[in-house]
């Protein structure tokens, strides 16, 4: 018996330390491309390559695809075992021509101020979970993001988190990026909120509402070393809302379709004008 127990515990030891590694680079210069996001497509596994482009990831299965994405690349799906080196091509610029509006900057406002939080521990895996901003026909008083703020928890200094902003597409979900590049933040240790100021990405608050979210980075450096989670949490604000959106496995799925009270992530903006 003792013998038996001893194999099913080394089987154990073995499955849940499975990984499958690689490296990520470009396509065109040959450099390392840090915080990639990795997901096993159709799966609640993933994770993101270190800022030397290494990556690691739970899954053995030979039969698993993978999906890589970073703003600034195109998106990419690989078998398992094709993943030793992976090349992203740089992207083309799709984003719509921006016209530049001098800013006054004389006008200030808040929104989606939160009353009261609730610190969540997400999964380790990254995933994005959004807060939906509406608009509202005053808002173009002052029609200008200016900041990004996001309320966190951390027990390490300088922990890094992504944020993501989205455009509404004609169902109501997630549409497309509305910057070119990874939006790579740090907050400090503690619990706190962060300002984070876009001013430099002349972003116009659109009238069909706007997607703002984070994205967890599973690197050795937002790593606690006594324990198997990373930094920072983000707290959540319990509210009533509908629909609510989160990207696991590749895509996006649609968490509730009917109004009902949730966790959303605890996120501000700025607007000015």
């Amino acid at each position: 018996m003792k013998k038996k127990f001893t194999l099913l515990l080394l089987f154990l030891m073995s499955a849940i330390s499975a990984q499958t590694s690689g490296v990520i680079k470009d396509s065109l210069t040959g450099k390392p491309v840090p915080f990639v996001s990795v997901w096993s497509e159709n799966e609640n596994i993933g994770t993101t390559s270190e800022e030397n482009g290494s990556f690691e990831i739970g899954t053995t299965e030979k039969s698993k695809t993978l999906i890589f994405h970073s703003l600034g690349f195109e998106k990419k799906k690989l078998a398992l075992s094709k993943t030793a080196v992976v090349l992203l091509s740089p992207k083309v610029n799709e984003l719509e021509e921006v016209v530049v509006r001098k800013r006054k900057e004389t006008k200030r406002r808040e929104i989606g101020i939160i009353e009261s939080t609730v610190l969540e521990a997400f999964e380790n895996q990254p995933k994005i979970d959004l807060k939906f901003f509406r608009y509202q026909s005053d808002y173009k008083q002052t029609g200008f993001i200016k900041k990004i703020g996001l309320i966190t928890d951390s027990r390490i200094d300088d922990a890094t988190i992504k944020i993501h902003l989205y455009s509404v597409d004609a169902n109501g979900f997630p549409g497309a990026e509305l910057l070119d590049r990874d939006l790579v933040v740090t907050v400090g240790k503690g619990n706190r909120q962060s300002m984070f100021d876009v001013s430099k990405f002349n972003l116009v608050f659109p009238k069909t509402g706007i997607f703002v979210g984070f994205e967890k980075i599973m690197i050795e450096k937002n790593k606690r070393e006594d324990r198997n989670t990373f930094y920072p949490y983000v707290l959540y604000n319990w509210v009533a809302r509908n629909p609510s959106f989160v990207f696991l496995g590749g895509q996006w799925s649609q968490q509730s379709a009917e109004k009902k009270n949730i966790y959303e992530p605890a996120i501000t903006l700025v607007l000015t004008n």
